[in-house]
């Protein structure tokens, strides 16, 4: 995926000397104390990251990390101090406010605000159309365009009303329209749905994923909303005092924080909500396929010293799962046929989940199976991975993290071993009971 925008070592400081600020710090001072040593005010410092083109690009951070100064200077409401705002391979610092203006038009959505920002004197057609109108799209095209966009937002049959007329998430509605009837590459959101009640709020959430699937704009969002940032961000920068401290998606941030402060940021947060069944599941690490007789597959359970195993194709695809103890006991009731066959009985329905399963629901697979652990998916059946017991308590774990050379936990790297006869009671135990091997 190619990066749309790309920020290099870019600063904001406000006051009448910003480059005294800047060595200063350059050369360690914080930003409290670059206000009360030089009466400068540090918006953001030596910023640098990239938006990669069709994602959801979430800036947050408490009131004062710089989040809103950052994305104001993306468009250049906010001149930079210095450094590279370079967006579809053009650094937009260097360009003169003519040329600004113009690359605005081409490559912008505009803004969505808090506080909607959209103007009473006009209706509903004639706040969606005001982006197409500056840009010089004559008036047949651009309320075309714009009834089109409002019928996609849901708000058809209100083109007339005015936005006195309207409740708070239809407003915001009106706003995200505007943005999109101009269709451009880039959309910026600040804090564009705070001001509104939790349910309209999550609602306008689901939309904008909804109309994501469909748009695929490039959307740099801003929020101090932790939930938010998670439920929405493909990826997320976490920020502080004008500097960004860790940049990842959700899974990344949660399961292996930066530093002390992301930590202390994210340790309220449902691991299992966030979580997925590929963040957490381990390799197989051995397989049984169609072709194999059930002494070779004895043998490879042995050897590795499962409880069971899956079953596939030559091609990974899933066939289902083979307990230990009653292969051992069909091979040994049959030990003296020479030319043993499969039988079809001994195959049981495997339990299995995609990739991208929340953990909270991975869980409630696991209590509902009826034996052995659960196999990962991809989008076409194949078998990727397994999720064993002590995979899911190391997730949930405040010390769970991800290797990140092989995406493994570096806890409850072993299987586990879940008895056939064991009560499905919900809770974990201990951790000590899931050393055992399982596959």
């Amino acid at each position: 995926m190619s990066e749309i925008i790309t920020v290099r070592n870019l600063y904001k400081i406000f006051g009448d000397n910003p480059k005294k600020a800047i060595q200063a710090l350059k050369e360690g001072k914080s930003k409290d104390e670059i206000l009360r040593e030089y009466k400068q005010i540090v918006g953001v410092q030596d910023i640098n990251f990239s938006v990669r083109q069709g994602e959801i690009f979430v800036l947050m951070g408490l009131s004062g990390s710089g989040k809103s100064t950052l994305q104001r200077l993306i468009n250049r409401l906010h001149e930079p101090t210095s450094g590279e705002i370079v967006i579809n391979g053009t650094d937009i610092v260097k360009l003169s406010q003519n040329d600004l203006r113009e690359f605005r038009r081409k490559n912008f959505c505009g803004m969505v605000f808090q506080n909607f920002a959209i103007l009473p004197h006009r209706n509903v057609l004639g706040n969606v159309e005001f982006g197409l109108e500056l840009q010089g799209v004559e008036k047949e095209k651009r309320q075309e365009k714009a009834r089109k966009i409002i019928k996609l937002v849901g708000l058809e049959g209100n083109e007339d009303n005015y936005p006195s007329q309207l409740s708070g998430g239809m407003q915001q509605r009106v706003g995200l329209a505007r943005g999109l009837a101009v269709d451009a590459d880039i959309m910026l959101m600040d804090e564009a749905f705070s001001a509104l009640d939790p349910l309209i709020r999550r609602q306008m959430q689901d939309e904008l994923l909804e109309l994501q699937a469909r748009m695929k704009k490039t959307i740099l969002f801003v929020t101090h909303d932790l939930d938010e940032a998670f439920r929405l961000g493909d990826r997320i920068a976490i920020m502080k005092d004008g500097l960004i401290v860790q940049v990842g998606t959700a899974e990344e941030i949660i399961s292996k924080p930066a530093d002390e402060y992301v930590r202390t940021f994210v340790e309220d947060m449902d691991r299992s909500a966030v979580l997925t069944a590929g963040t957490i599941m381990l390799p197989v690490k051995e397989k049984a396929f169609t072709g194999d007789g059930p002494r070779t597959i004895l043998r490879k359970i042995r050897r590795h010293g499962l409880s069971g195993i899956f079953l596939t194709d030559s091609k990974r695809y899933l066939k289902g799962y083979i307990k230990a103890k009653e292969l051992a006991e069909f091979v040994e009731k049959n030990k003296k046929k020479e030319d043993l066959k499969m039988d079809k009985s001994l195959v049981h329905e495997a339990a299995s989940v995609e990739r991208d399963m929340p953990l909270n629901e991975v869980i409630n697979v696991y209590q509902e199976a009826d034996f052995g652990p659960i196999a990962v998916i991809d989008d076409e059946q194949r078998l990727d991975g397994v999720i064993v017991r002590g995979a899911i308590i190391a997730a949930l774990s405040e010390g769970y993290e991800i290797d990140p050379d092989n995406g493994e936990p570096e806890q409850a790297s072993d299987d586990e071993q879940k008895p056939d006869d064991q009560e499905k009671s919900g809770d974990a135990k201990k951790s000590g009971d899931a050393k055992k091997s399982e596959q």
